[in-house]
């Protein structure tokens, strides 16, 4: 699909790489220089990179530890639309009567109503979140950001993934949430899918991973392969029952035990065409919904992940011919979700997993001369699982009354607030120990109970 980004945008920072040239006075990414370390878990078979870790011999025990405490713990996934959703076109005003003289060209039609307040409807790309919506699995945030925002890719990105509308905090606010209920030998309790540290995962003091995708796995013994290798394999996991009363011997035995408990469950990432899917996943080029078909199967296998950060399909900086760019990506990336939900159904994960979706900014309510949109205010996420709430949370502003001086939607609901009701209401932490000023923001019902 076409591009038609911002050049502030197109220059990205990854942590370890150095900064790119950005404007002056543009924050410094989350997670920008920290150090990172290639890592192969040899007892796992999961090849990925560590950041900020510390001693990685320490690692292939921690993970089998937590892998062993994982069954029940709670996941939150973050799902990012990179350039910043139209929010009027995700979920539009069709009941508004200046929707169509703002948008001659871009209004959209055809769409399901949205049963929660009539005057929205969902764009028809959408009608898989439909679907969701009317099982109770989707709470819509119609109008979500944040008080006086500069419509800066770099500025506004930056407050999502740090949890803070401050340009020099420089750890994403997952990563504080890791920092304080982590551990130091277990990557896995963080995870970015995208091949690189995501700046909302960026720690302090505990380690995160990064990986490609859901076959990036194998077993590796030095100068031992094939036959040889699997039976040495089986053996050592043989050794978990002769633990015996030295507790050194029981760790080793403990370890080896859980290590090849997990190597029989990664066996099938080996090869993709053995491994088993409940659900049919959309495809295609695009690795968003591989990410998700992965981190599912990853998820069923035991890993001891906490947290998970990665990008949805396609690009959202729509200055330029909207309509050809936006239907496809909102498109692709639904369908991609309505499966990884189905799928967390059908392998019996899903009161476990809540997915956040989330744009920096929404678009300007009118549109420009080039059939596109410019950078807005207030934008639309949604949290989508079986224990999400299921209701709306905040309320559409409206057209006449609801646009700031620059024409853009107003927020009427904060980040910070959603963020803080996650923390305390599905991980289990206080919110104040994570959100700089978590107490000035009101906390939405988002959780059942």
């Amino acid at each position: 699909m076409p591009r038609h980004a911002c050049n502030e945008f197109e220059r990205r920072a990854y942590a370890g790489a150095g900064l790119p040239t950005i404007e002056q006075g543009m924050p410094q990414p989350a997670g920008t220089g920290v150090s990172r370390r290639a890592f192969l878990a040899r007892s796992l078979g999961l090849a990925l990179t560590v950041y900020g870790a510390g001693k990685l011999d320490l690692l292939e025990s921690g993970i089998a530890q937590a892998a062993s405490e994982s069954a029940n713990a709670k996941v939150l996934v973050s799902v990012f639309l990179p350039g910043g959703a139209d929010a009027l076109s995700v979920l539009y005003p069709e009941g508004d009567p200046l929707y169509r003289k703002l948008r001659p060209n871009l209004a959209v039609t055809g769409g399901e109503p949205f049963t929660e307040d009539t005057t929205l409807s969902w764009n028809p790309a959408l009608s898989p979140l439909a679907q969701l919506h009317g099982e109770g699995k989707v709470s819509v945030m119609p109008a979500i950001g944040y008080d006086h925002p500069d419509q800066s890719h770099f500025t506004s990105r930056h407050y999502w993934e740090v949890g803070a509308t401050d340009a020099d905090l420089n750890t994403g606010w997952l990563g504080r949430y890791l920092d304080h209920v982590g551990t130091a030998d277990n990557p896995l309790q963080g995870v970015s899918m995208t091949g690189q540290l995501e700046p909302t995962l960026a720690t302090s003091r505990v380690p995160v991973a990064a990986i490609d995708g859901p076959d990036q796995y194998t077993f590796s013994a030095q100068n031992v392969w094939g036959p040889v290798q699997d039976h040495m394999l089986e053996t050592l996991g043989k050794f978990g029952s002769l633990g015996g009363s030295d507790p050194a011997a029981r760790t080793a035995a403990d370890v080896a035990s859980q290590s090849n408990r997990l190597r029989g469950q990664l066996a099938p990432f080996a090869d993709k065409t053995k491994l088993v899917v409940p659900v049919p996943y959309p495809q295609g080029t695009d690795p968003f919904p591989t990410h998700l078909q992965g981190l599912a199967a990853m998820l069923h296998a035991g890993l001891p992940v906490r947290v998970v950060a990665l990008e949805a399909s396609g690009e959202y900086d729509t200055h330029a011919g909207q309509a050809a760019a936006l239907t496809p990506a909102l498109a692709l990336t639904a369908q991609s979700l309505l499966a990884f939900q189905r799928d967390l159904e059908a392998r019996g994960l899903a009161d476990r997993v809540l997915t956040l979706v989330w744009s920096e900014f929404g678009r300007r309510a009118q549109e420009n001369g080039s059939k596109g949109t410019d950078h807005g205010a207030a934008g639309t996420a949604f949290l989508i699982g079986t224990k999400a709430e299921g209701k709306m949370v905040g309320e559409f502003p409206g057209l006449a009354h609801g646009l700031d001086a620059d024409g853009n939607t107003k927020p009427t609901v904060d980040f910070r607030g959603v963020y803080a009701s996650l923390l305390e209401r599905w991980l289990g932490v206080d919110a104040g120990a994570i959100i700089p000023t978590a107490g000035h923001f009101s906390r939405p019902k988002l959780v059942r109970v």
